[in-house]
């Protein structure tokens, strides 16, 4: 079994001693994911492994499954699927958060390989995975009142010829011809052993997880067993794991937050996982009744993207009694100030940062929830990992090893590094003799703690001036009428492009956009970073784990500027302005003008041709 050590890691002194004690080697004998499972089971076979609450409510009686029932679980699905797929198969699942999700993540990996996919996804996107990830299995939720899980299945099932679809449904329910009920075939497969061998692990590919973070088009990313191990090894250790503890499982399953520091890593350590409803945080009665939640089920850790953090804390904690937690942890995207220091008003504990990439098996960093906590930190690199924040050179490439506190991209180096996207042509720039390019801009501190500064695509490049977006959003994110933030770079015909935020304001609150930008300016220390324009929106998009999706709002951003430009600059009130994400440039604009107006093309090609963008200019 994994050895996470006796005191709990709280500084760099501690984390050095912890790695140079014993080799990873000597502390994480496990080849294979089905051996955490084995480990945990025989460690402590009756305590309870996930509580599963379906609404949350008052007088719900929760699924409890003890860690010897999941091995069982688990054990049987590897069965099921290799009786399905043959040896190896490729598994995909669209399923909200349940117990059976669980169940079919570790045993597809346990038998072949898991294709975790957002159910969110259009089918033809989901089928353009399938084909991509050779998946031969889809297993799916059944018909739903509020999700189209299904129906896109059924659609799947004609756009990829052969696909097995299994469905996850209450007992009992009919099911269509061709297809295989979960439940039942479950029960079918012997639960103590496996009926096809060794399980995977070691080097053998375990999931493909597609990602293109908030910035690009989804590629498929190999996780192999020694990776995630590696990796779920670190953030066990890193967060002071207990069997003691009790920790809030609010992100979804195909995500990599949800399934290495919030899944394999508390099965490694014996964390009790208690999943808030399939919808997690996007369920508002999961929000609205939280910190009842969090007293009723003493949890000790609760986890969440910092939006659904900033949501819950909206909520008053009134008379429940939350004494059992003890420290909040959060990732996925960059924690803004106010929102950690709301947590230590509300609960009295800080609020962690994790620093995670699907291209590392999720994690790559942590602040210690164990230790005092660095204020804007993501901690330190996980045990026996390398991290090195380098010079971007001219021509793209990493150069040399920052000096502290100067800003580079960071890299990434150990065995928790993927072996690459399963396309090997996406690998260019990212992988190099393994060290992960991240594309994350940050610095250290004295102290070796690492700071994420942005996304070097998110960077906003004024006149040549580097402008790093979370300085705005930071700022605006402090002022009382503001929930949430977002700040990306908008064409401009002389600066190539200028900052601009978004906000979103609190329910019920209203605020002029002279008091946004005073407060802009007081806020932030640099000048060219005063954004040119404040824009009030109803909700900013975020991505299905609540990160901000900046591509849609660059677009936003270059469509506002565009149509302020042709339509009242040039008067062509007919036309029509598209712009979309992507090309040689990163935008595409095409503005489309009736007939009457073709003899403006020439000037309005002429002023188009200023900015950095693809244009094309169409008469209808």
């Amino acid at each position: 079994m994994a050895i996470l050590g006796n005191e709990p890691i709280r500084t760099l002194d501690d984390l050095e001693r912890f790695e140079a004690e014993i080799t990873l080697e000597q502390r994480l004998p496990e080849r294979s994911i089905l051996d955490v499972f084995i480990s945990s089971a025989a460690r402590q076979p009756d305590a309870t492994a996930i509580t599963m609450l379906m609404t949350g409510a008052l007088d719900e009686q929760p699924r409890r499954i003890t860690y010897d029932q999941l091995l069982g679980l688990i054990r049987g699905a590897a069965n099921l699927f290799s009786d399905l797929g043959g040896p190896a198969p490729g598994v995909a699942y669209m399923l909200p958060s349940l117990v059976e999700t669980h169940v079919t993540l570790w045993g597809a990996e346990t038998s072949g390989y898991a294709v975790p996919i957002n159910f969110l996804l259009q089918p033809d996107s989901v089928a353009e995975l399938l084909r991509a990830s050779g998946a031969e299995i889809l297993v799916a939720l059944g018909p739903h009142p509020q999700l189209d899980i299904w129906q896109k299945a059924l659609q799947l099932r004609d756009k990829v010829p052969g696909l097995i679809l299994v469905r996850v449904s209450p007992p009992g329910t009919p099911v269509e011809d061709g297809v295989v009920d979960f439940g039942t075939a479950l029960m079918a497969q012997p639960n103590d052993h496996l009926i096809f061998g060794e399980p995977r692990g070691g080097d053998d590919v375990a999931a493909y997880f597609h990602t293109g973070g908030t910035t690009g088009v989804p590629k498929l990313v190999a996780h192999t067993h020694r990776g995630q191990l590696v990796a779920a090894f670190g953030g066990a250790s890193m967060c002071g794991y207990t069997v003691d503890d009790v920790l809030t499982a609010t992100l979804p399953l195909f995500h990599v937050a949800g399934t290495i520091v919030a899944g394999l890593s508390a099965f490694m350590a014996g964390v009790e996982l208690l999943i808030m409803s399939p919808g997690g945080l996007r369920n508002p009665a999961i929000v609205e009744g939280f910190w009842r939640l969090v007293a009723q089920y003493k949890a000790t850790l609760v986890g969440g993207v910092p939006t659904a953090i900033g949501a819950v804390l909206q909520v008053p904690v009134g008379d429940h009694d939350i004494g059992a937690l003890r420290a909040g942890l959060t990732g996925a995207a960059l924690l803004p100030p106010a929102v950690g220091k709301r947590f230590k008003e509300v609960t009295g504990h800080n609020l962690y940062e994790i620093l995670g990439m699907t291209e590392a098996s999720g994690l790559i960093s942590i602040d210690p929830l164990c230790g005092p906590g660095g204020v804007g930190s993501v901690g330190w690199p996980l045990p026996y990992t390398q991290v090195d924040v380098l010079r971007l050179n001219a021509d793209g490439s990493l150069g040399e090893v920052c000096a502290v506190h100067e800003i580079g991209v960071i890299a990434i180096s150990g065995d928790h590094i993927s072996p690459g996207y399963r396309d090997p042509d996406h690998n260019d720039g990212v992988f190099n003799d393994g060290v992960l390019n991240s594309g994350d801009l940050g610095y250290k501190d004295e102290q070796g703690r690492v700071y994420i500064a942005g996304r070097s695509k998110d960077l906003i490049i004024r006149s040549g001036h580097n402008i790093d977006p979370t300085m705005i959003e930071n700022a605006m994110s402090t002022h009382p009428a503001v929930t949430l933030a977002a700040a990306v770079g908008q064409p401009d015909a002389y600066a190539g492009e200028l900052p601009v935020c978004f906000v979103e304001l609190h329910p019920g609150i209203e605020v002029t956009g002279e008091d946004l930008q005073a407060h802009a300016h007081s806020s932030i220390d640099e000048r060219p970073a005063w954004p040119k324009q404040i824009y009030v929106v109803e909700t900013i998009p975020l991505t299905m784990v609540g990160k901000i999706y900046k591509p849609s709002l660059r677009c936003d951003a270059a469509k506002l500027k565009i149509t302020d430009l042709v339509h009242n600059d040039m008067g062509l009130f007919g036309a029509d302005i598209d712009v979309v994400d992507g090309g040689a440039r990163g935008m595409r604009v095409t503005v489309t003008i009736a007939e009457d107006d073709r003899a403006s093309v020439p000037a309005l090609e002429k002023e188009l041709a200023a900015y950095l963008f693809e244009a094309r200019v169409q008469v209808q």
